[in-house]
């Protein structure tokens, strides 16, 4: 199973892509989506489209884990403008037929260290454990996008079968 995990951001979009293969988890590549320059937002929301849409096209990814949208009470600006990105992204991941599991930060900070109020330094020297890596992920939102695909890889369950298909299969057997 891949599991593409997503850091959210309008500046940089943190991106880690992940496979869990007879029980061994390997990273087969994260980085960042960055803006080429000083964009308009609908430029901006575009270059995040265009780029997760190389990724997802390259790796073809099973699911999606997404940080959740938060806000704080003096800047709910900021909120809006990150549900843009988010849109771009589910856009790309609905486009694709990839499920999308979005988890707080605090979800995923719980998940990775067992601190759901880690800091960044916590996640991204769990995140390096975890991989094996020589040195920490950076910027941040590497690492960021890391533990999300590690929460998506740990809490998803199989869904069901579609009522559809399973109607679809009946007396085929």
């Amino acid at each position: 199973m891949k599991i593409l995990g997503i850091d959210p951001g309008l500046g940089i979009t943190g991106y880690a892509v992940i496979e869990n293969s007879d029980g061994k988890i390997r990273l087969l590549e994260a980085g960042v989506i960055r803006g080429k320059s000083k964009k308009t937002l609908p430029e901006r929301i575009h270059e995040i489209y265009v780029g997760l849409e190389e990724i997802v096209n390259q790796f073809k990814p099973d699911a999606m884990g997404l940080e959740d949208l938060y806000s704080y009470y003096k800047r709910p600006r900021t909120a809006i403008l990150m549900g843009h990105a988010r849109g771009a992204i589910m856009l790309a991941a609905a486009n694709a037929g990839i499920p999308v599991y979005s988890y707080t930060a605090t979800r995923i900070k719980k998940v990775v260290t067992g601190n759901g109020q880690a800091s960044k330094a916590q996640m991204q020297r769990a995140v390096m454990r975890e991989f094996n890596l020589t040195e920490i992920p950076k910027p941040p939102d590497v690492a960021d996008a890391l533990g999300i695909a590690l929460t998506c890889l740990f809490l998803i369950k199989p869904r069901p079968p579609k009522l559809n298909d399973f109607l679809k299969n009946i007396g085929k057997e």
